[in-house]
């Protein structure tokens, strides 16, 4: 016996067995099985697909372009509905030896789809782009899901000029949404080049209005009426009238229409006139301009061709970099005067549809910002998105707006809490997919924005840890640790939140590690100037979790102030978050509501009825700045 097997049954029976099985699944040709389960699948393919196209035991012969292709009812109607109704339906197809004439197809696609009927595979890799969409028209007409889609997503990575549209024009046809838009997306990207494509005057009527009536399809719109010109004398016998109406006339200038348009006599002088009006009466930003469409990217890069052309310091704001930032660098800025003329101005590389924006302003201490942005495509037509004019904001802003095509983007400052200057570290600006609601300009959150994630901040209030009240923590707290606080009858504790919300709920959980109750107010302000009180708590007992909702208010401060505690002088709060989540399995265990009483075993160790907090160890969150002299 070899000294291999010797060192194996030396181990046992059981571990021979289990190696002689690691050693037979290793074979290249077998996928792995775990032991006592037989996987010869791929046997069972090579067998089955051994009687492709035989006459042996065939009982249905198809033909298609002339050519024969000999089949096995049974086969077929086990792998395919539509075969099962035509074969065993009572139809003359169910006579034995029928022949059935395939009309709408080649014999190289059904050929492919008979191969992948028998073994379940397919080779698209040498295939023409032809065959390959009329394979994809069987996978879909005799329900093949899956084929279709496998099919699909390899069309996706061959896209190019000269197939996109023809590609476009099938996954139209049969609705294949996932084909459909990365074949737009191709040609958004690749505009002026798919218009002169021979693809292009090839397109059925129906994905050609599809194409060029979107917004991201950024093609100047001569280009756009000379293609439809092109593809109209290529196509005599369609509705002539209906696919110029695509063409966005006012985008053209007046030399354009009167020497491109005009001449072409497909569109009327009435229809120059009125596109002559529009141009001349409306504001600039009112035309429907095109612009790229580049989803969950931010297109505010060098990249893209992005550039700062206005403000100070202009080599920070688009570096990407939004952790290495100081007094003295990595930001732009630029001085905040009454008229607003000075502000940031970025132009993008191209005009883009944009509806978001991220900005990082300087946070380096407590200080807050106001601000707006305005959108333009020309730098003399502005169009303000979003208006935080009257709003203390800090840190990081995350800006929503309906979609705008633009080439400028404008930052102004209106106020700094600190000094007349406006910083700015990083600036972004995307498309995003992301759903959200908007009410009054202001975004209506789902999620909780007053999270340390988020950007808020307690900025009055004592604790031992800086924002514990924010950290979603709300199972580690004692005695000594884990709240936030402020004494009864002088202070409060008030949070930031990063930007303005539209809030109309909030939910706090007091401490609770005994019997005792509160009472409190809250009030909400957008300067920390005018509150508006939201919850009225005071003439009753509140204990452990409050879940409090309200008319929604524009808000970037909330102030919570304790009123009573039936244990000593102190109003104690261990997490706040707005607006109210949903519960989580502690919580559950909790009753809510203003005079919700749950007797709790006492804890071990001194009563904080007894005791106030320390202040050695405390921290009063009411000085957040740092050391040095502010950016100027």
């Amino acid at each position: 016996m070899c000294h291999v097997c010797c060192g194996l049954t030396a181990q046992g029976p059981h571990a021979y067995l289990l190696i002689s099985a690691r050693m037979s699944n290793s074979h290249p040709l077998r996928p792995y099985t775990a032991i006592g389960e037989i996987d010869h699948v791929h046997i069972l393919s090579e067998n089955v697909g051994a009687l492709i196209n035989g006459e042996e035991y065939s009982d249905v012969t198809f033909i298609v372009d002339k050519m024969r292709f000999p089949a096995h009812r049974v086969i077929l109607a086990a792998r395919c509905q539509y075969f099962r109704a035509l074969l065993y339906g009572g139809m003359k197809e169910s006579q034995p030896e029928a022949e059935i004439v395939l009309q709408d197809t080649t014999a190289e696609a059904f050929s492919m789809l008979m191969k992948y009927i028998y073994t379940g595979r397919a080779s698209l890799r040498d295939e023409r782009e032809e065959v390959l969409l009329d394979f994809l028209s069987l996978a879909h007409k005799y329900g093949f899901p899956e084929l279709e889609d496998s099919t699909s997503e390899y069309l996706c990575t061959i896209l190019k000029t000269q197939n996109v549209c023809m590609i476009y024009d099938v996954a139209s046809l049969y609705s294949l949404s996932k084909l459909c838009a990365t074949c737009c997306t191709f040609m958004d990207r690749n505009a002026q080049e798919v218009l002169s494509s021979d693809g292009y005057l090839s397109l059925s009527k129906g994905a050609l209005l599809a194409i060029v009536r979107r917004d991201s399809f950024a093609a100047p719109e001569k280009d756009i009426f000379q293609s439809l010109i092109r593809w109209c004398r290529q196509n005599p016998k369609e509705n002539h009238a209906e696919i110029m109406a695509a063409v966005r006339l006012p985008l053209m200038s007046l030399t354009e229409l009167l020497n491109v348009v005009r001449p072409s006599a497909l569109l009327s002088p009435d229809s120059i006139l009125d596109a002559i009006k529009v141009r001349s009466e409306s504001r600039d930003m009112d035309l429907n301009y095109r612009g790229m469409l580049i989803p969950e990217e931010n297109i505010a890069t060098m990249k893209y061709g992005a550039q700062v052309v206005k403000g100070e310091l202009k080599s920070a704001l688009l570096d990407g970099d939004t952790q290495n930032y100081d007094l003295d660098h990595g930001f732009s800025r630029h001085p905040i005067e009454d008229d607003c003329r000075s502000g940031l101005e970025i132009k993008l590389g191209q005009p883009s549809i944009i509806n978001h924006v991220r900005l990082l302003l300087w946070d380096q201490d407590s200080r807050s910002y106001s601000y707006y942005i305005e959108v333009s495509m020309d730098e003399l037509d502005w169009i303000r998105v979003i208006d935080h004019s009257q709003y203390y904001c800090r840190s990081w802003q995350k800006l929503y707006f309906p979609a705008r095509v633009c080439r400028y983007v404008r930052i102004v400052g209106t106020h700094n809490t600190v000094n007349k200057v406006f910083h700015l570290v990083a600036f972004e600006c995307m498309f995003t997919q992301k759903t959200f609601t908007l009410e009054k300009g202001l975004i209506v959150p789902t999620e909780n924005v007053a999270t340390i994630a988020e950007a808020a901040s307690v900025i009055e209030g004592v604790s031992r840890s800086r924002n514990a009240l924010l950290n979603g923590d709300t199972k580690n707290y004692d005695w000594d640790s884990g709240y936030t606080c402020h004494q009864l009858g002088s202070g409060a504790i008030v949070i930031q939140l990063a930007q303005p919300y539209m809030i109309g709920s909030v939910r706090l959980l007091l401490w609770d590690c005994d019997d005792r109750s509160y009472s409190y107010y809250i009030e909400v302000s957008i300067n920390q100037q005018q509150w508006t009180m939201v919850a009225d708590r005071t003439k009753v007992p509140c204990r452990s979790w409050q879940t409090i909702t309200f008319d929604r208010h524009p808000t970037c401060f909330i102030r919570i102030v304790g009123t009573h505690n039936t244990a000593n002088e102190v109003f104690h709060c261990v997490h706040f978050e707005c607006p109210t989540q949903a519960l989580s399995h502690k919580e559950d265990n909790n009753k809510e509501g203003p005079s919700s009483e749950q007797s709790l075993p006492a804890q071990q160790g001194i009563p904080i009825a007894l005791r106030a907090p320390n202040a050695s160890s405390m921290h009063t969150l009411t000085d957040q700045s740092i050391q040095g002299q502010p950016p100027q």
